[in-house]
């Protein structure tokens, strides 16, 4: 038998073989693929030259396999199978009965963490979430597919291998507690005069607020740098700290804290805010399912913590 060359083989071929095989005959055979009968008759002509022997030959009015063919098709049903295996879409994801365990890259806010986790559950009761916190190795982990979605602020552009969606921006607003002294005369010089606290998340993106969009903007002194969003309320809530944050991060710690809420007295320079992933799981049916869920359930934040601090702002700075 002369040396296959696989480069020319035809993988039809192989499935117009098994066909033969199975129906016994060139009519059936076409019939069962909705081919013609000349096409299959040449598609039988092609592998013949190719393996250097007949395969199935006419006995007495009956078309038999060679014993080449028997051992043949013995060999090319498992990898026909296999093919269809690797090129059959997905099994759709089902929450219900799943035990995976999902991993989000976010900043650490408690309203965030605890509704993706109650949504997560009511809809797969099985399954576990990891919350992280954004380390400086996420865009690796992300593209390994180590976490499955993680969320990304400011112009940073992603490594090949990523996709992302962007979503509605940060709105910037200033918070203190009750009865902070600089709300009877918030100003540019109450901005000054009292500290600030800044979160140092562990990315390269700079905060808007250090590079703010105005020519002249007042001085700001930090007074305390943490490393977590979830300290933020009870911090500002016993100190004359000026917290100067995005509302989705705030707004329920305002809440629950009794913070008052002012219009920042500098403006931030733009920032964007990101969802990115593995593009290799971009269609993966459980990746793509923790993704809606969060993206959506921060989406909806958002817009609530908007409406929550829109309420307060007028009588804290009239």
């Amino acid at each position: 038998m002369k040396e296959i060359q696989l480069h020319r083989i035809d993988l039809n071929l192989l499935v117009v073989f098994e066909a033969l095989m199975l129906e016994g005959s060139v009519a059936s055979a076409a019939a069962k693929l909705g081919k013609t009968p000349s096409a299959i008759s040449h598609a039988l002509a092609r592998l013949r030259d190719q393996v250097g022997d007949p395969l199935l030959v006419k006995v007495g009015g009956r078309t038999q396999p060679s014993p080449f063919a028997l051992t043949l098709i013995d060999d090319v049903r498992p990898i026909l199978r296999s093919i269809k295996r690797v090129l059959a879409l997905p099994e759709p994801f089902v929450p219900a009965t799943s035990d995976r365990v999902f991993r989000v890259a976010c900043p650490i806010v408690g309203k965030m963490l605890s509704e993706v986790v109650n949504r997560l559950h009511q809809a797969a009761p099985a399954a576990r979430l990891e919350w992280l916190s954004a380390p400086r190795q996420v865009y690796e982990a992300v593209a390994e597919g180590l976490v499955d979605v993680a969320h990304l602020g400011g112009e940073t552009r992603l490594p090949d291998g990523l996709e992302e969606v962007e979503v509605p921006a940060f709105q910037w607003t200033s918070f203190v507690r009750a009865g902070h002294p600089a709300l009877s005369n918030w100003g540019p010089a109450a901005w000054s005069r009292y500290p600030h606290v800044q979160v140092n998340i562990a990315n390269e993106s700079a905060s808007p607020l250090d590079k703010p969009a105005d020519r002249d903007p007042p001085d700001r002194t930090i007074g305390a740098l943490i490393s977590e969003f979830s300290s933020l309320g009870p911090l500002l809530a016993s100190s004359d700290l000026i917290g100067t944050f995005p509302r989705v991060l705030m707004a329920w710690d305002m809440q629950t804290y009794g913070l008052r809420p002012l219009v920042p007295q500098i403006t931030p320079s733009p920032f964007r805010t990101r969802f990115f992933w593995s593009s290799r799981l971009a269609n993966d049916p459980a990746s793509k399912w923790i993704r809606e869920l969060v993206i959506g359930t921060y989406v909806e934040l958002h817009n609530e913590a908007d409406r929550l601090v829109e309420r307060e702002l007028p009588t804290m700075t009239a």
